[in-house]
């Protein structure tokens, strides 16, 4: 009869030692060129700098009138009317003026205009209520972007201003890090599709799509590898197809300590097993290997542990593959609303909902906080980082939280 181990041969490692052997890891992936105008969300590969100047042109900077400032407060008279997109070729003389549009260009001769605000025209004569300085209420060549001026810089997140930037200098084009791909495995006899009949006992998959839908969100192609039951051999020849297409590969299950978890063997057989269990809850045996300069994640099989491993290890090396210069989700302090009391062995990631009241950031929790109870992730917009100890926390308490959502 053969002996079930007892204990785990990976030893335990520290979220802070399990994210830093995976950013050790990660490198941003080969660039390619894309549409400017429809690359939000993209990581700029290189340093975008202004082919032209903007504006181009001397332009008014209101709804006014254009007219030779050394003419002082006597009235002119105006000799036309300029729109906006149109250069009239006009020569405005002594004692001239011409109706000009917001971001006309300025008529030779003239120097200043000034707001219809400060003007009053009667029978084609202009006066106005005030002296101007050669330049007034005039937008000069290159004021707000000079030519050959950096606009944005490489690693720039871009964002709808960026998007913008890039449609006023005419730059369609750019150099983005490509966005990884990763492929998804579901593992587990036990597993159905959730559109296949559910035999008593089996459960269906909700950890591929919940983790193909946070690769999206992350940025990401995600590829879908299906479910392997548990066979060495088809879970082994799924994980190679995967490596095979994508750049990063998530697989769910398959890690604890049964006689049916295969994944850790199979990684260490294919590649280098960097660690097979990190100090934290809830995903405790989350395990991390590359294989051909790949990544490859054994996220457990419980939903909500899957999630969190992902939101806390997986995430940041998917941005950082983009180029993403800030991969890690913002950090805070929250106070919480009820009493926490400590887990005495390892550190955990509770679900919580932060709101700002009373001029602070307060974080309260989604309910009961089992593995398998995925309604806890539902609402949350943080984690919240509660330390090992045997100590009961009281209200108000500060915690370090990860902001997921929106506040």
């Amino acid at each position: 009869m053969t002996e079930l181990r007892r204990e785990s041969p990976y030893p335990m490692v520290s979220i802070t030692t399990a994210r830093a052997v995976v950013m050790a890891q990660v490198a941003p992936l080969d660039t390619e060129q894309v549409d400017a105008l429809s690359a939000e969300g993209r990581v700029l590969a290189a340093t975008i700098s202004a082919p032209e100047d903007v504006p181009d042109l001397p332009k008014s900077a209101m709804d006014g009138y254009a007219l030779r400032s050394a003419d002082g407060l006597r009235p002119r008279r105006v000799v036309a009317e300029l729109t906006a997109g149109a250069q009239s070729g006009l020569l405005i003389g002594p004692g001239e003026a011409a109706r000009i549009m917001t971001g006309a260009p300025m008529p030779a001769g003239a120097d200043a205009m000034i707001p219809v605000e400060l003007t009053e025209e009667r029978d084609g004569l202009l006066s106005i209520q005030r002296e101007l300085q050669p330049g007034a209420y005039v937008h000069t060549v290159g004021q707000d972007i000079a030519c050959g001026q950096p606009v944005l810089a490489c690693g720039t997140l871009i964002g709808a201003a960026d998007v913008g930037l890039l449609a006023t200098i005419g730059v369609i084009r750019v150099p983005v890090f490509r966005r990884p791909r990763v492929a998804v495995l579901a593992t587990g006899d036990e597993v159905v599709e959730p559109f296949a009949p559910r035999p008593a006992g089996a459960v269906r998959d909700s950890n591929r799509y919940a983790l193909m839908a946070a690769v999206r969100e992350a940025g990401c192609e995600a590829i879908s590898l299906g479910i392997a039951p548990d066979d060495y051999a088809g879970q082994r020849a799924a994980i190679l197809h995967g490596l095979e297409i994508a750049d990063v590969l998530l697989t769910s299950g398959g890690v604890s300590m049964g006689t049916r978890d295969l994944i850790k063997p199979i990684l260490a057989e294919i590649g280098t097993l960097h660690f097979g269990r990190i100090s934290f809850k809830p995903g405790k045996p989350t395990t991390f290997a590359t294989s051909g300069g790949k990544l490859i994640f054994g996220l457990p099989g419980y939903p909500v542990s899957s999630l969190v491993s992902f939101e806390v290890f997986v995430r940041p090396a998917l941005r950082a593959l983009q180029g993403d210069p800030r991969p890690q989700r913002p950090l805070v302090l929250a106070k919480i609303s009820a009493p926490i009391r400590l887990s005495s062995d390892r550190p955990e990631y509770q679900r919580v909902v932060l709101t700002w009241r009373e001029g602070a950031l307060w974080a309260s929790s989604t309910g009961s906080q089992g593995s398998s109870r995925l309604l806890s992730m539902h609402g949350s917009n943080g984690l919240l980082l509660v330390p090992a100890g045997d100590e009961i926390l009281p209200v108000g308490a500060e915690l370090e939280a990860m902001i997921t959502g929106a506040l």
